[in-house]
C-alpha cells in the first residue's frame, strides 16, 4: 500500500521542516525497494513557495485543487510564525484533509496552525521551545510539553523544533513498517535511531536573567560568577543583609522562583558551559559548580534537561581537532 505524505508549506517555510521529514521516508522507499511512501509538498498557489533561507519549492498540490486522500498531513513551521497573520484558506484546507487523513499533525512552529484549525483541543503535543509560551496562552486546551522531540496522541503526531521533524518522521516509519527498517533509514542518514534526552538540552530558553531590584540583581550577579560558591539560603540572606526567610520571601517576588530553583539554574547554565567547550572531567565540572559529587550534578542535569552530562557532552561539544 503507498501512503501519500503530505506537508503543507505555507510562505516562508523552514526548508528542513520539509525536506527532513520527506528525506526518511524517501531513505524507507530505498530501504523497502519499492515506493512504500509518496510524499506531496502542499502550498497556497501555484507559485514556487519561497523557503527562509532563500530556496524555493514547488508545490506537488495546492489547497485550492481537489483534495485527495492522504495518509499522513504534516504541517511544517517557518521563522516568525507565531506572528502571522492566519491563512484562514489553510486553515480550512487543513481541517478537511485532517478529518480524510490516518494522522496528521505538525513539525516545529507549525503547531500554531494546527492549534488554530481547532483540531488538537483536549490533545497532549510538543512545538519548538521558543513558542510554547505562546500557545499555551492562545490555547488553555492543548497539553503542551516543552521537553518531548516528538509526541504521538490518537492521529495527532508532533514534533519539536525543525531538525525532531526526522525523528517524528522516523517513529512513524517505524510505525509502519518495523523496527529493522527504521534503524537501517537511521543508519543512511546518520541519525539517531532514538536521539537521548527531550529538546530542553538545545534551548537557551529560561536561562537565569537578572531581575528585581538593583540589590537583588547585584546578588545574582555574584551567583553567576561564582557557582561553586555556598549559596545556601543562610549564605544569599546573610550577604544580602536580611534574615533567611525575609531574603526567601523577598527573593522569590522579585525573581519569580525560590533561592534554590534559582541557584540551580544557575549551575546548570554553567555546567553547560564547561561541558559544551573545557575538558574537565565531571567530577571536577560538578565541583566548579557547587555540586558535592558527580551524581548531584547527573540528578540536576536530568531534571532540568532530561539527559546526563556524559551524553550532554557527547553531543554537544566541538570536535576535537589533533594537530600532527
Amino acid at each position: 500500500m503507498t501512503r501519500t505524505m503530505a506537508i503543507l508549506a505555507l510562505p516562508g517555510v523552514q526548508l528542513l521542516d520539509v525536506s527532513g521529514p520527506l528525506d526518511v521516508f524517501a531513505e524507507a522507499n530505498r530501504r523497502m525497494g519499492k515506493t512504500v511512501y509518496r510524499p506531496m509538498v502542499v502550498g497556497t498557489s501555484t507559485r514556487a513557495i519561497e523557503s527562509s533561507s532563500g530556496v524555493r519549492l514547488m508545490p506537488d498540490l495546492t489547497i485550492r485543487e481537489p483534495l485527495p486522500r492522504f495518509d499522513t498531513v504534516l504541517v511544517a513551521g517557518a521563522p516568525g510564525m507565531a506572528n502571522a497573520p492566519a491563512n484562514l484558506s489553510a486553515l480550512d484546507w487543513l481541517r478537511r484533509a485532517a478529518r480524510r487523513s490516518r494522522r496528521y499533525g505538525s513539525v516545529c512552529n507549525g503547531a500554531l496552525v494546527l492549534a488554530a484549525s481547532g483540531l488538537i483541543e483536549g490533545r497532549r503535543i510538543t512545538t519548538h521551545w521558543g513558542v510554547v509560551d505562546a500557545l499555551r496562552e492562545r490555547h488553555a486546551g492543548i497539553d503542551v510539553e516543552p521537553d518531548a522531540l516528538y509526541l504521538r496522541d490518537g492521529p495527532v503526531c508532533t514534533a519539536a523544533g525543525v531538525t525532531a521533524g526526522m525523528d517524528l518522521a522516523l517513529a512513524l516509519v517505524e510505525e509502519d513498517l518495523g523496527r529493522d527498517v527504521a534503524m537501517q533509514v537511521a543508519s543512511e542518514l546518520v541519525m539517531f535511531f532514538k536521539r537521548p534526552g527531550g529538546q530542553l538540552q538545545f534551548s537557551r530558553h529560561g536561562e537565569a536573567e537578572l531581575v528585581g531590584h538593583a540589590a537583588i540583581q547585584e546578588l545574582q550577579r555574584w551567583i553567576g560568577a561564582n557557582p561553586g560558591e555556598d549559596h545556601s539560603v543562610a549564605a544569599l540572606a546573610e550577604r544580602a543583609g536580611l534574615s533567611p526567610r525575609h531574603f526567601a520571601r523577598v527573593f522569590h517576588q522579585e525573581v519569580g522562583v525560590p533561592p534554590a530553583e534559582y541557584v540551580e539554574q544557575v549551575r546548570v547554565e554553567a555546567a553547560r558551559r564547561l561541558l559544551e567547550i573545557g575538558r574537565e572531567a565531571p567530577k571536577r565540572v560538578a565541583s566548579l559548580c557547587g555540586y558535592a559529587d558527580v551524581n548531584g550534578l547527573r540528578r540536576a542535569f536530568m531534571r532540568r534537561l532530561g539527559v546526563t552530562p556524559a551524553d550532554y557532552r557527547r553531543m554537544h561539544r566541538p570536535a576535537l581537532v589533533t594537530e600532527g
